[in-house]
């Protein structure tokens, strides 16, 4: 290696130590996709400082069509062993990413009959406060009273889904202060999901390629109050 190529390649030492990743058991629980920043709705990057605590993110990933929660929380979440796929192997959930560790993201399309957040209703979404129907500070899917732990790799506590949402691994650029989806881990839903709503997704995005289509370079995050006309509570 000569001078130049040895000075350059110690240039890039700062910024690869700068990036963080959710700590799952093993980079081969991960199931990649494109590596996709995190952006506001004028494409300026999701600075993780700024998401306010246990507030309803929304974003699409890995595919145009299908919806992801993006959750901070006030604690450090760890990374969660032998959760259970209704089929396959046990797998590890990621913890949190950001310097406190405390940023996590899971698939909002709920694991027992699929629904998930549109512009015009979300039966599922995390609900901070003790419901008549659920404990506090978790995923609650109203449509048939799934309910999951996002503290805990959104791991199911009561209802008939059978199996945790599907997580979204993340990476942190802590020299930007920047949020990227890079994949899955755990047990996914896209399949069926573009199965039962293929009509709708059709009508809605003009056909089901454009649905089923990658995320490119970003992806937009909102609140899910802007996103969705009604969200239901229960």
């Amino acid at each position: 290696m000569n001078r130049r190529d040895f000075l350059g390649s110690c240039a890039l030492v700062p910024a690869i130590a700068s990036v963080t990743r959710a700590d799952a058991a093993d980079d081969a629980d991960i199931r990649r996709y494109t590596r996709s920043l995190l952006v506001d709705v004028h494409g300026a990057p999701i600075r993780q400082s700024a998401l306010t605590p246990e507030t309803n993110y929304i974003y699409h990933y890995p595919f145009a069509a299908t919806p992801c929660f993006l959750l901070r929380f006030p604690e450090a979440l760890a990374s969660v062993p032998a959760l259970h796929r209704e089929r396959g192997a046990p797998y590890v959930a990621p913890g949190g990413v950001g310097p406190a560790r405390n940023v996590v993201s899971f698939s909002a399309i709920c694991a027992h009959k699929l629904a998930y957040p549109t512009r015009e209703v979300s039966f599922i979404r995390y609900q901070k406060s003790r419901s008549a129907t659920s404990s506090g500070r978790v995923i609650h899917c109203c449509a048939d009273h799934s309910v999951y732990d996002p503290t805990a790799g959104a791991r199911v506590v009561a209802g008939p889904a059978p199996q945790p949402l599907a997580s979204v691994a993340l990476e942190y650029d802590a020299g930007r202060d920047e949020l990227w989806a890079i994949g899955t881990i755990g047990a996914e839903q896209f399949e069926p999901f573009f199965e039962k709503y293929a009509f709708k997704l059709q009508l809605e995005y003009g056909g089901l390629e454009r649905a089923r289509k990658p995320v490119e370079a970003t992806t937009v995050v909102r609140e899910l109050t802007n996103y969705c006309r009604t969200t239901i509570e229960c």
